[in-house]
């Protein structure tokens, strides 16, 4: 089961169905199981399983999930809840081992509650702190490498230089795409397009509007909510044609988003300053830019 879990959750079949896993007598496969139904959308079901396995006394999964609850903060915009989780995360670790092909280990616990410790500064705009922060962290995993292009790009963008984030979310996405690791690849596609989007060369427009839509495709196909209405709003912004069509699939997705979430969840959406208000109270202009700040994982 552990190797199907492994499939859904870092390899080509995220849209698979994993309820039946949540019941599992091993930790490390209620946490894959929870990893999967995050990328789905389904934060309440995920939040049951992560909140439970935070006290587990296999400490690698123990941060691992915390980071993963962090995580889910982040992708509604909430920085500073996801930060004192983070900071347990990094704080449960007790050794530096690695080796597992997919970071699941003390190693890649650490490094996940370090790259999200960066994001989290990031969405609070402490630039050098998640700059300072970013600076520590040492991959020795894919999914690691990958993370860090992804926070790295998300960096140069808020710090106003999208030229320098292409490189990095370049990086990311490569690493993903040659590891069949659909959901990744699909997010470093988003982050990868955003920043050509930004950038705003002619070719890099076309390209990044291009990456994303195909993005936005394949993350509908494959029902990963939380993809979905972020890469919307890109194309809404830099696709005119779509236009009122791309707000529509955001607010539908973001919808879906928070009818599966816990309340929880929903309060730090709607607290956020960085998920536009338009898509949460109809008839409000957007409270924020959806560019640069949405994409932290």
């Amino acid at each position: 089961m552990e190797e199907e879990l492994r499939r859904a959750a870092f390899g080509d079949s995220p849209d698979r169905d994993v309820w039946g896993a949540l019941s599992s007598s091993s930790s490390r496969v209620r946490w894959l199981a929870a990893v999967v139904l995050g990328g789905q959308g389904h934060y309440a079901a995920a939040a049951t399983v992560l909140d439970a396995l935070r006290h587990d006394p296999d400490s690698v999964i123990a941060s691992l999930s915390l980071s993963t609850r962090a995580s889910h903060h982040r992708q509604l915009g909430g920085h500073v809840a996801a930060r004192a989780l983070d900071g347990l995360a990094l704080a449960r670790v007790r050794t530096a081992a690695g080796g597992d092909p997919d970071g699941i280990d003390a190693r890649g616990a650490w490094t996940d509650a370090l790259l999200g410790l960066a994001a989290d500064s990031l969405g609070a705009q402490r630039l050098d702190e998640a700059r300072r922060l970013l600076a520590r962290v040492e991959t020795d995993s894919w999914r690691s490498e990958v993370r860090r292009g992804w926070v790295t790009a998300e960096i140069e963008l808020a710090s106003g230089q999208a030229h320098a984030a292409v490189a990095p979310a370049e990086h990311a996405y490569g690493v993903a795409t040659s590891r069949k690791a659909l959901r990744h690849e699909l997010k470093s596609a988003l982050v990868l397009g955003t920043s050509l989007v930004v950038w705003g060369t002619p070719d890099g427009l076309n390209r990044g509007v291009e990456l994303v839509e195909c993005e936005l495709n394949h993350s509908a196909e494959k029902r990963l909510h939380p993809l979905i209405w972020p890469s919307a709003l890109v194309l809404a912004g830099h696709a005119p044609t779509m236009g009122a069509v791309a707000i529509d699939r955001a607010t539908e997705a973001l919808s879906c988003v928070l009818r599966r979430a816990d309340p929880v969840s929903r309060q730090v959406a709607l607290d956020s300053p960085w998920v536009p208000s338009g898509l949460l109270r109809s008839g409000e202009p957007p409270n924020a830019d959806p560019q640069t700040n949405f994409l932290t994982d």
